[in-house]
């Protein structure tokens, strides 16, 4: 085998990588998308996408996720401050802008290109960069978790209802966190990475080891560190404000869910915003599955259900992709001059 032969090997060997990861999520949310639809009445379906929605006011929702999604880029920017290190904003902003995009072909990756685009624009160093991530991530998580407390908490009907009707969905996470192993596992791990850490310092790659987690750390910490927490806080409040409202404002363009009220929307945007967290691009077949499931609950025939979900869904994801590359493609043009002064 020759060199060239080598070359379109390991050129062959990346291709069917990269396919996979896009493919298998993608294979994956397909066949949710068809079992959450296989029972739908997809004439009356069609019906209601085709003459009972009214188009004009899901394109004015459109305005309140793009709005979350620049406040999500400058809350971004209060964890970059503490790290002390020169940066322009607009390239944080267009970076979590254009991370949507990239998450819509590989699930969670987009994440770390944000940070590498961060990082090569404006010389931070990725692993600093991540740190301040984790946390910006683990405030949404946080947000999510205790606004899905408050809402179940008030509807625990529904709740009792939806976890009988679906208990395979649980059932296998519930068994992996009652076996000892798991913990056994955990336990391990940790002694183990702390026993190469202590014990291991003379190896290059521990040392390497050992710097990465502490700009990691460094990153990390920037939330305790941070002048304006309770900005930071007011910043979470409005993003997560604005993605209900991006959400809930698509109600008053069906007939069948004008009249629901707010406690519906707020219930069906927690069950949603739970249904993202499965690793398939844009949530596609389980946010379906979740938004039909909580509308059918409050009494809307599953047709109508179909037909909101698979709308707002379609026109949401698109919209942010759109968004998305339009940052993609103005970073480079943002950052010509100073690379050309380079």
């Amino acid at each position: 085998m020759d060199k060239a032969d080598v070359i379109r090997w390991l050129s062959a060997k990346k291709a069917v990588r990269q396919g996979t990861k896009v493919g298998i999520p993608l294979i994956i949310g397909l066949g949710l998308l068809w079992y959450v639809y296989r029972d739908v009445d997809v004439t009356r379906m069609w019906e209601d996408i085709l003459k009972g929605v009214r188009y004009e006011i899901i394109a004015g929702s459109l305005l309140f996720g793009l709005m979350a999604n620049i406040i999500r880029g400058v809350r971004w920017c209060l964890l970059l401050d503490q790290l002390e290190t020169p940066f322009r904003k607009c390239n944080a902003i267009h970076a979590v802008l254009g991370n949507y995009t990239v998450n819509l072909v590989l699930p969670r990756v987009g994440e770390i290109w944000r940070c590498g685009v961060v990082a090569r624009y404006d010389k931070i160093p990725f692993t600093k960069l991540f740190g301040t991530l984790l946390i910006d991530r683990v405030s949404d998580v946080v947000a999510v978790g205790v606004i899905a407390f408050f809402v179940l908490l008030f509807n625990v009907p529904f709740l009792r209802e939806f976890l009988t009707a679906h208990p395979s969905l649980f059932n296998g996470q519930g068994g992996l966190f009652r076996s000892v192993w798991l913990y056994v596992v955990l336990a391990v791990g940790i002694i183990g990475i702390w026993f190469i850490l202590r014990y291991m310092q003379d190896f290059s790659f521990v040392r390497k080891l050992r710097e990465l987690l502490g700009n990691v750390w460094i990153g990390m910490r920037s939330v305790w560190t941070m002048k304006r927490k309770r900005l930071f806080l007011v910043h979470t409040v409005l993003i997560w404000g604005l993605y209900f409202l991006y959400f809930y404002v698509t109600f008053f363009a069906f007939d069948f869910t004008k009249d629901l009220g707010i406690g519906t929307g707020i219930l069906a945007f927690v069950m949603g915003s739970i249904a993202v967290a499965v690793p398939v691009q844009a949530g596609i077949g389980a946010w379906h599955f979740a938004i039909m499931a909580t509308l059918c609950y409050l009494g809307v025939a599953e047709s109508d259900a179909g037909a909101f979900a698979l709308v707002v869904h379609t026109i949401q994801t698109v919209w942010t992709g759109l968004c998305g590359l339009v940052s993609i493609a103005l970073l480079p043009l943002l950052n010509r001059e100073r690379k050309e002064k380079l």
